[in-house]
């Protein structure tokens, strides 16, 4: 290698690391020390930098966290805990049915585990985040002088409790993702179309922004504009940003993220319909053999995986289905009581499996 191939090769290599840098303390900068006044703690997410994203619903807040866990585990590899409910229950000091475990998110820095749980049950039970490393111990995330930053919702659900056919203040955020610099936000607003996402650039320097969302929901055959996505991920569809949500009974839509503008009204096109008499609980897009998939799990038809190849060729579902049409998924059998999961690394996902009796484990399995 020549003298100055060498020298251009380094110049690129520390460009990117210079750039790299200043990203991070863009991020980073955006924070502030204090202590979070987080009312509840449910749908969690990860910004870059270990920055935990804490969904609070009876806040109607999103918080930032560092959490300055940014260095990848020496050993790497899975996380696998036994009784995990069990074990944070013991560490709070109370028992296993006075917590909630909320959800769950692997912090793509460190490779660990981060949990949202409620110390007690009810919208005023004391939120707690736990995190979980490979060796399986078990800690308190602490709360008390972080480097945080704090968005308010426009106009959230009103807090009142959910009742059959309205959703409560505990449906405000429903799911998260961070995107190429910017928050997305799930839930109910209090409008009259409250379904809706809420884009959020970061670190949090600008306002938000909200767009309601409507969909047509083959099983209950009608449109809809107040049944709340249930979870969702980021997904490129001809190389255009698109996000891919579902709703209970189950639709699976996308909605162009071009189209998500403040103040705005979205249609977003039903591709399936995956089967009624259910809710999706937690999904995540992953390849395999050179193919994309998306893995959802879900709270009574098991583990699905579903090709996305045809998304951008799916027609719209537009008119009532018995219970399943459009783009079609395996149930993965040996994938059984999953109640959340996400990615650990290309080729696993860590997940909570739920036992009939109660129990939960943290589990890591190769992604089917």
């Amino acid at each position: 290698m020549s003298l100055g191939i060498r020298s251009a090769m380094g110049a690129l290599v520390l460009g990117g690391i210079l750039v790299a840098s200043a990203q991070a303390d863009h991020l980073l900068s955006g924070l502030s020390k204090g202590t979070p006044d987080l009312k509840s703690a449910g749908a969690l997410a990860f910004a870059p930098e270990g920055i935990l994203l804490v969904g609070d619903s009876q806040g109607a807040a999103v918080y930032a966290i560092d959490t300055k866990d940014r260095e990848p585990a020496s050993a790497g590899g899975s996380i696998n805990v036994e009784g995990i409910n069990d074990k944070v229950a013991a560490m709070l000091g109370t028992k296993p049915d006075q917590i909630l475990i909320n959800d769950m998110a692997v912090n793509p820095a460190s490779g660990k585990a981060y949990l949202s749980v409620s110390r007690g049950r009810g919208p005023g039970a004391p939120p707690v985040i736990v995190r979980v490393d490979q060796a399986g111990k078990v800690e308190e995330v602490p709360l008390k002088d972080v480097n945080f930053a704090k968005a308010e919702l426009p106009n959230p659900v009103g807090n009142q409790p959910a009742t059959k056919g309205q959703g409560g203040r505990s449906e405000a955020i429903t799911d998260m993702a961070f995107v190429d610099g910017r928050v997305f936000v799930a839930g109910l607003s209090n409008e009259e179309f409250s379904s809706r996402f809420i884009s959020m650039p970061f670190p949090f320097e600008k306002s938000a922004e909200a767009a309601s969302v409507e969909i047509y929901h083959g099983s209950h055959g009608r449109l809809e504009t107040k049944s709340p996505i249930r979870t969702f991920v980021a997904y490129r569809i001809q190389g255009e940003p698109y996000l891919l949500a579902s709703y209970t009974c189950t639709p699976l839509v996308k909605v162009p993220v071009s189209e998500l503008k403040s103040g705005g009204h979205v249609k977003g096109t039903t591709i399936a319909e995956l089967g009624n008499r259910n809710r999706p609980l937690d999904m995540v897009v992953y390849k395999k053999g050179g193919k994309d998939y998306l893995l959802m799990t879900n709270s009574s038809r098991g583990v699905m995986k579903i090709p996305t190849e045809g998304a951008d060729r799916a027609k719209g579902i537009v008119r009532r289905v018995s219970d399943k049409e459009g783009m079609t998924y395996q149930t993965i059998d040996k994938m059984k009581g999953v109640v959340q999961l996400d990615l650990l690394d290309p080729d696993h996902a860590l997940v909570l499996v739920q036992t009939d009796g109660g129990v939960q484990h943290l589990k890591t399995v190769d992604l089917p």
